[in-house]
């Protein structure tokens, strides 16, 4: 890279922390201070302050994030005019953040860089949360940034999502947690469908779900890994509320609709709560929640958006079985994540193991005797023939380093198949 080139990027990484160092100070300042608004008053406030080049949808977003995790119990009354000083402050310095990020996109791809970056998004995260002194917590710090950049991203191309819909499901839900408010969302009927809308080009990264911590995988993404060029780019934990909801009361309710994973992590709560009810499978939450809208007597296993998007009254929060249970998505397509290091990667593969005895065992030695952490082993069949079996394993580190490619090139010589599907980061959710 040309020495002037260098130079400018390092000119606006410098500014971008120098930045980021200040809006974390005036986001904690900003939580300890109540100026008597209610929400629709700030972001029309907001709206009205905002110099850009940030859209006005982005910088609600930024503050609806900031909001949502309220106040923090010892804020104080304060003038209105202090407050409205202070977010002038806020929404200047994040227009100045998204400038800098905007000349640094500019460069990076004219060379060729993809506009979304796992892994810088990864290390921006990190650095936030090691500024951050606290009261504002680094969840809500992390939602904060997840918009700023996606408001970022947007300013320079409207990247296409493809996600498993339709709308208002928590496939849709993920994507918008990984990618923000401000990028284009399209909603596909089937995993197949998302696959092939990234394949095509006619979308640049797709969402899918891959396993529920309570009902484990979902066969489906697994099985379309197995002949796609796509690889996964990152991961997505959502935590999963499921709610009951319907236009008629518990005891009128003669039917629950739902997808058969949502079913199956609630399965007690309706056991113990609606026995005589039938359970429906139908093909995602939200068409259950369309026939909850249109029929008394049916209630649908959904999210509360999905409540808040057909109109349908929640009679009952929180029916899942687990208060842990939480779904893992991924985010597939064409871009290589680079290595974060020091155990912050993981990688995913696909097996295919010799038909002999000790094959399995031959197959985990690579990992053991280098010390690399195996987090999943999944089997399936082929749907090549009887009896034969993929094996879907996920590890703690990045393809690249050197000791993960010391274990492939093991596992290549007594294994009939391996596929690298993608080496992302792994960081808290």
């Amino acid at each position: 890279m040309p020495e002037d080139i260098s130079e400018k990027l390092r000119q606006n990484r410098d500014a971008i922390d120098a930045i980021d160092r200040q809006i974390v100070e005036l986001l904690n300042k900003r939580v300890l201070q109540d100026g008597g608004y209610d929400e629709a008053a700030v972001l029309a406030k907001v709206a009205r302050i905002n110099p850009g080049p940030l859209s006005v949808a982005t910088l609600q977003a930024i503050y609806q994030a900031l909001m949502l995790a309220g106040l923090d119990p010892s804020a104080q009354a304060t003038k209105a005019d202090e407050v409205d000083a202070l977010d002038a402050s806020i929404v200047r310095h994040l227009n100045q953040r998204v400038t800098h990020a905007g000349e640094i996109g500019r460069i990076k791809h004219a060379s060729g860089a993809d506009y979304y970056d796992p892994t810088r998004e990864a290390q921006v995260m990190a650095k936030v949360c090691a500024l951050n002194p606290g009261p504002v917590k680094n969840a809500t710090l992390r939602s904060v940034y997840r918009e700023v950049i996606s408001g970022s991203i947007a300013l320079e191309k409207q990247l296409v999502i493809a996600y498993l819909g339709p709308e208002a499901t928590f496939t849709q839900q993920a994507a918008i947690r990984n990618f923000g408010v401000s990028l284009d969302y399209r909603a596909m009927k089937t995993i197949p469908d998302v696959f092939m809308e990234v394949e095509l080009g006619r979308a640049d990264y797709g969402v899918v779900p891959i396993e529920n911590s309570t009902e484990g995988a979902v066969f489906h993404s697994m099985d379309m890994f197995v002949e796609s060029n796509l690889h996964i780019c990152s991961q997505v934990y959502l935590p999963i509320e499921h709610c009951l909801i319907s236009q008629s009361p518990l005891a009128e309710i003669r039917e629950v609709h739902s997808k058969d994973q949502a079913l199956g992590q609630c399965r007690e709560w309706l056991r113990e709560n609606l026995p005589q009810a039938e359970l429906v499978d139908v093909v995602s939450t939200a068409e259950a929640a369309r026939t909850a809208q249109e029929k008394a007597g049916v209630a649908a296993v959904a999210s509360s958006l999905a409540a808040q998007r057909y109109g349908v009254p929640i009679q009952a929060r929180g029916i899942q079985d687990r208060d842990d249970n939480v779904t893992r998505f991924l985010v597939i397509g064409q871009t290589r994540a680079r290595p974060l290091g020091e155990g912050r990667d993981k990688t995913s593969l696909i097996l295919s193991l010799k038909d002999e005895p000790g094959a399995l065992e031959k197959t985990l030695r690579p990992f053991g005797k280098r010390g690399i952490n195996l987090s999943k082993i999944e089997s399936r069949p082929s749907r090549k023939k009887a009896w034969d079996y993929l094996f879907f394993i996920d590890f703690i580190g990045h393809y690249e380093e050197p000791l993960v490619q010391e274990a492939l090139a093991e596992l290549e010589s007594h294994c009939s198949f391996v596929k690298w599907i993608g080496s992302y980061p792994n960081l808290p959710h």
